[in-house]
């Protein structure tokens, strides 16, 4: 089998190239990145040929099923709905105290004006990346640091943007962290992905902060980053160790993050942003 290198070339040579052209690529991250969306964009439809099985046996399997298992679950949907919109009443009135007191304390309002909803297109198979593609990008003005969430609570956020998908990274990937809000108390508090899709962490916690397990948290809306007052996980577990000033707190993120396959994205602003290739901080 042939090699890139030739035995004549002696080992610190090999060392010496693979070293530069490792920091060559790391210095050119910024400049590759239109190349990279034109690759996105370029194996888009491969995507879509690859996740066209799957929609087509949810199709058949949406056809050929029973009169009994439609009619339980119109029952069931119907109920659904009634619940529903018992809860609506209840929000209406809630929105309007909210909007008094907004007023009162003279804080501005905040509202997403513009959801859409995307599907699961591709997970991906990195163990040490929590990402997904979903199949809506440039054309349907999704833009690079925009919060994703789910039925159950936020999900991620935006990090790569091509004509007709998209890449989130989630929020438990272990580069992520997200501001947060203990909806009991109103704490603020960090929360940091580890790489597990069923379990993060809260950063620098000490003792003596009123944090409880059960106590669910929610986005804080500092950073401007997600929308505030969705739900994002719940305490688990508290740990305090000997002479510590932090306690290990961890939490579990509401989203299924591990069977997603439809998602909503949110624009927070009246205009629509434009569209920006930078990776977004964390």
């Amino acid at each position: 089998m042939k090699t890139i290198f030739g035995r004549r070339f002696p080992a610190s040579v090999k060392v010496s190239i693979i070293v530069v052209l490792s920091l060559g690529l790391i210095f050119s991250v910024e400049s590759l990145t239109p190349a990279r969306q034109y690759l996105s964009t370029l194996f888009s439809p491969l995507q879509f040929i690859a996740n066209a099985p799957l929609g087509v046996l949810e199709t058949v399997s949406e056809n050929v099923k029973s009169r009994d298992t439609l009619i339980k679950e119109n029952a069931a949907l119907r109920q659904l709905e009634l619940f529903v919109s018992d809860r609506l009443l209840t929000m209406t009135h809630l929105e309007q105290e909210n909007v008094r007191l907004r007023a009162l304390l003279g804080s501005p309002e905040t509202t997403t004006l513009k959801k859409l909803i995307a599907q699961v297109q591709a997970v991906d198979s990195d163990p040490f990346r929590l990402q997904v593609v979903v199949n809506k990008g440039l054309k349907d003005n999704v833009f690079v640091g925009q919060s994703v969430v789910d039925e159950h609570g936020v999900v991620g956020q935006v990090v790569q943007v091509s004509q007709y998908s998209s890449r989130i990274l989630l929020i438990a990937d272990n580069s992520h962290a997200i501001p947060l809000r203990n909806q009991r108390n109103d704490v603020r508090l960090i929360g940091l992905g580890k790489g597990d899709v069923h379990q993060m962490e809260l950063q620098y916690v000490t003792k003596n902060t009123d944090v409880k397990i059960g106590d669910m948290l929610v986005t804080s809306g500092l950073g401007g980053r997600f929308p505030e007052g969705y739900p994002v996980a719940k305490v688990t577990g508290i740990e305090n160790r000997g002479s510590e000033i932090y306690s290990t707190i961890r939490i579990q993120p509401i989203a299924q993050l591990d069977r997603i396959r439809y998602v909503l994205l949110l624009w927070p602003d009246a205009a629509l942003p434009k569209p920006i290739t930078s990776e977004p901080s964390q």
